[in-house]
């Protein structure tokens, strides 16, 4: 026995496709879909976003009620996910808890349903989200198996074929309905023409097993049949009859002995036998926040690629803190801010469109955040100048030593009295086995690289100044590099009344094109912890803090895909912080979202007996979104702590 379940994704805010186009979406995609349960007599499953449905009502509402009347004859499961297409681990959990909340609303009113079981956007998942889905009210997620296995290698193949179930932070629980990229992706061969219909037949048959099992015959887009969204050059040519093409070969398989029709719930409430039920913890400490698809599908390419992914953001924080603070609960507040949060105006966003977002994203910035923070840029103090390599800062709370001829980075820090080796700092040539790993490490310092260019850093002598502030007795150092690409000044606050480092940056670079930026990098000393306890926490998106093991994991989140896609993965730092450290000592870097919504990078590895272990924070990277403006962007501003404790 083969359970099998269709499950199609509506989304008119689709980046590559212009508003004007959306009547002819509704007429060649959501049609066609909508008439399926009844020409291959088997239900299906529709997700959409709350805005996609009030677009669609707008310009269709028989449309609407056409779903609504499928739905209630239970032809049609309707599967929630928000009111907007919102990444989820990388917004504030109180944004998604409105997401969620909204798109109830909304499903509530055009369809008459509040769905118990939820698509994650985009796949993007994390375990702090499964305690907010469960306080909406749903019961199951459905999340893509492909990537997320194979960063389990010790899972049992025959697990993808069964209700699961997925663990979640603070103890929490939700069920669990695999997606397969290589099942939605044979649909799409066989009706844009690639294959036969026999291959596809034989594909969905050959997945039958000894034992009852279900198979997501789609879960993805549906206007990618009779309608191409036109963001690819590659995209296949119209073949005209796609819809049809799909009733045809899903109305055989109606036919097929062992082969079933059934819906999400049902698939969800399955009895699968010993396979089935299992408790699952999807993310790992290498792979945060598993997203669907190829890996060059991650985070990273709605947080800091894009057009200007880090701009809009610092902008959409802005807003969010405005409405936190002046305790604005209107929906229609938090309804514009989920829109505005939404992951197409980060992708592949069309000219047109981007012009329109921005200027409605400023118009309602204004509205909310009548004056924008404004920071000083960093200079050069005038008294109290040094020329010598090293400097030596001490104030109440803390020591440090900065090297000036790399950029003043930080050669060691330690908490004031602490006779301890200082847990982060410099590790110079030679310190680790690995030839790998034979370079000198920095913290502290700001490293840009771009494909078939040498690699740009800060890591050069520094015009610096010293200067202690006397209402505070704070340690200023300021420093300037010169680049290729323009200068880059920094000022660093060393605390006096608590172990801190405030760090802010201004980049004056002429230009910001494809490449990866990556700052602080904050590198463990290995003989300051107990390597076996280490551990890194932060937010995804939820409310309950994560934390991730790093002992015995080799973890490189910065990782280089391939030419195209410079990292594989990040973290969220939904509420501005990440800590890392042991059971006694840690330090926390703490990002002013306001400024530039940095995310976070681990990369550890063994090295002998040694352990090499950094934390970076990305301002950029490279990917297939990545399209920079034409015009020069001007000066950048990035602002974060340094804290220590123990």
């Amino acid at each position: 026995m083969l359970d099998l379940f269709a499950l199609f994704h509506l989304n008119l805010a689709f980046s590559s496709i212009e508003e004007e186009q959306r009547p002819q979406v509704i007429e060649r995609c959501y049609w066609p879909m909508l008439r399926l349960p009844d020409v291959i007599g088997a239900p299906i499953a529709i997700e959409a976003t709350g805005y996609t449905l009030e677009v669609v009502d707008q310009l269709d509402p028989a449309w609407i009620a056409e779903l609504r009347r499928l739905t209630a004859s239970g032809k049609v499961e309707f599967v929630g996910s928000g009111y907007a297409q919102i990444i989820g681990p990388l917004v504030p959990a109180r944004v998604n808890k409105a997401n969620l909340r909204l798109g109830h609303d909304v499903y509530r009113r055009l369809v008459g349903v509040t769905p118990k079981v939820a698509l994650i956007n985009e796949q993007a998942y994390s375990g702090g989200l499964v305690p907010l889905y469960r306080e909406a009210g749903y019961d199951g997620v459905l999340m893509d198996w492909d990537n997320v296995a194979s960063c389990h290698p010790e899972w049992d193949g025959e697990l993808r074929y069964h209700p699961q179930r997925a663990r979640g932070s603070g103890g929490s629980e939700i069920g669990l309905l695999w997606t397969h990229t290589m099942a939605f992706q044979k649909l799409q061969r066989f009706a844009h023409g690639d294959i036969e219909l026999r291959d596809y037949l034989n594909f969905v048959a050959g997945q039958r097993g000894l034992m009852p099992r279900i198979l997501p015959l789609y879960s993805n887009d549906a206007e990618t049949f009779d309608f191409r969204p036109g963001r690819f050059n590659t995209e296949e040519a119209l073949t005209g009859n796609e819809w049809a093409r799909i009733a045809a070969a899903w109305r055989t398989l109606t036919h097929v002995p062992g082969l079933n029709f059934v819906s999400p719930s049902q698939a969800l409430a399955a009895n699968g036998g010993p396979h089935a039920n299992t408790l699952l913890t999807l993310e790992t400490p290498d792979y945060p926040i598993p997203v669907k698809k190829q890996p060059k599908y991650n985070v990273t390419r709605w947080a800091v690629s894009g057009r200007d992914d880090l701009a809009v953001n610092a902008a959409c924080h802005r807003i969010y803190n405005a409405l936190v603070e002046d305790n604005v609960e209107t929906p229609e507040a938090w309804r514009e801010l989920c829109y505005l949060w939404s992951s197409d105006f980060r992708t592949h966003i069309t000219d047109k469109r981007w012009k329109t977002y921005r200027e409605r994203l400023s118009g309602i910035e204004a509205q909310y955040v009548p004056t924008k923070p404004s920071y000083a840029t960093p200079t050069l103090l005038t008294d109290a100048r040094t020329d010598q390599r090293w400097i030596e800062i001490e104030t109440p709370a803390l020591t440090a030593v900065l090297n000036r001829r790399r950029g003043c980075a930080i050669h060691e820090i330690k908490i004031a009295g602490d006779n301890r080796p200082p847990m982060l700092g410099s590790l110079l040539h030679g310190h680790f086995d690995k030839i790998e790993l034979q370079y000198d490490w920095y913290t502290g310092n700001c490293v840009f690289e771009a494909p078939g260019l040498p690699k740009i850093a800060d890591l050069d002598w520094a015009a610096t100044s010293v200067t202690r502030e006397e209402a505070t007795g704070d340690v200023i150092v300021a420093c300037r590099v010169s680049t290729p690409l323009g200068p880059i000044a920094k000022n660093m606050r060393f605390g006096a009344a608590s172990p801190t480092v405030d760090f802010d940056l201004a980049f004056a670079w002429k230009e910001w094109g494809r490449g990866s930026l990556r700052l602080g990098h904050f590198l463990l000393n290995p003989e300051a912890f107990d390597c076996e306890a280490l551990s890194f926490r932060t937010h995804n998106g939820g409310s309950d803090i994560e934390t991730f093991s790093i002992n015995g994991h080799a973890i490189d989140h910065g990782a280089p895909v391939s030419f195209l896609v410079s990292a594989k993965t990040g973290l969220g730092l939904t509420e501005g912080i990440i800590d890392l450290g042991d059971n006694e000592r840690r330090f926390s870097v703490e990002v002013d979202q306001t400024v530039a919504p940095l995310i976070g990078l681990i990369q550890s590895e063994r090295s002998g007996a040694s352990l090499f272990c950094r934390l970076m924070l990305s301002a950029l990277e490279m990917d297939d979104t990545r399209k920079p403006e034409a015009a020069p962007s001007g000066e950048r501003r990035f602002r974060f702590r340094l804290a220590l404790h123990q």
